[in-house]
């Protein structure tokens, strides 16, 4: 543990529900902030459901799980993560959005508190000079889903003091993750790395490399990787990383990070992977199947 007791998380979609399970199995005191009842009652449900699984392949005692669950607060009142040592924020990746709630929370969370975003592709610098701590602000990127990967990027932006980083770190450690260092540069280094490796696949798609399947099976079986990269797009969300790489399209300027004209296409017809039932291939069928893309 660390001198961390208690943990605000804003947003409880797949991202922030992951953040309070993690945090609140870890022994912190964890509020989750968010605009309806009916949504956090999803994120309780699945998290109990996670848990759950944990407990029945022997990875978590039954009263480990309990007590987890008694950690864990659900408000939709912005003011109950005022006595939070450490907000992590998961909303959608708007920054106007984003910014607002950190504005709100600045004027109420005490001097001490750390603002950690886990914004995958927007700069923490543009977060941070929207409150006045920018010296107390962070990235805390985690990869989905949460309570299964390990890995935690820490991002520290120019106004970040070394205290907060080197709390953050070991707050990350606190919750079993391993913690790397990251430059406040849009995508950190997972993906700005990975971000034009997955646009490159739609565009070999879109060129007639190789068909969906093959592209992945070609990935999968000739570099390690535990799927291929449509897949894993289907898996992300087309509509995630669509969003992503027109943020850090903008940011850079470089064709590398262009969404392709195929993945705009998919996204404005609702085909976003798997949580819309359909991308690269249709989930409604078992095994999927490929979708016929007409390219």
């Amino acid at each position: 543990m660390t001198d961390i007791k208690r943990v605000g998380v804003l947003g409880c979609g797949l991202m922030g529900s992951g953040i309070a399970q993690v945090a609140a199995a870890a022994g912190y005191d964890t509020t989750v902030r968010d605009v309806s009842q009916q949504i956090w009652d999803k994120a309780r449900a699945g998290i109990e459901k996670s848990l759950a699984k944990f407990v029945e392949k022997g990875k978590l005692p039954a009263a480990d799980r309990d007590a987890a669950l008694k950690r864990l607060h659900f408000t939709t009142a912005t003011p109950d993560l005022k006595a939070c040592d450490v907000v992590v924020e998961a909303v959608t990746e708007d920054l106007e959005l984003k910014n607002a709630l950190w504005r709100e929370l600045d004027g109420l969370c005490g001097p001490a508190a750390i603002f950690a975003s886990n914004t995958s592709s927007l700069t923490i610098a543009a977060m941070a000079a929207a409150t006045k701590r920018g010296d107390r602000f962070v990235g805390l990127h985690f990869f989905n889903p949460v309570p299964l990967m390990p890995l935690v990027e820490v991002v520290r932006t120019v106004t970040t003091s070394a205290e907060t980083f080197e709390r953050t770190f070991a707050f990350a450690r606190s919750l079993g993750k391993e913690p790397v260092a990251a430059k406040d540069t849009s995508g950190f280094i997972v993906n700005l790395l990975l971000v034009p490796y997955l646009l490159d696949a739609i565009r070999a798609v879109e060129r007639g490399v190789g068909s969906v399947p093959d592209i992945d099976k070609a990935m999968q079986l000739g570099c390690g990787y535990p799927m291929g990269p449509l897949t894993l797009l289907d898996f992300v969300g087309l509509d995630t990383t669509y969003k992503i790489a027109e943020i850090m399209f903008t940011e850079y300027r470089e064709q590398r990070y262009a969404p392709p004209p195929l993945l705009k296409r998919m996204v404005l017809a609702g085909m976003t992977g798997r949580k819309s039932g359909k991308g690269f291939y249709d989930y409604s069928l078992d095994p999927p199947k490929v979708v016929a893309l007409g390219v």
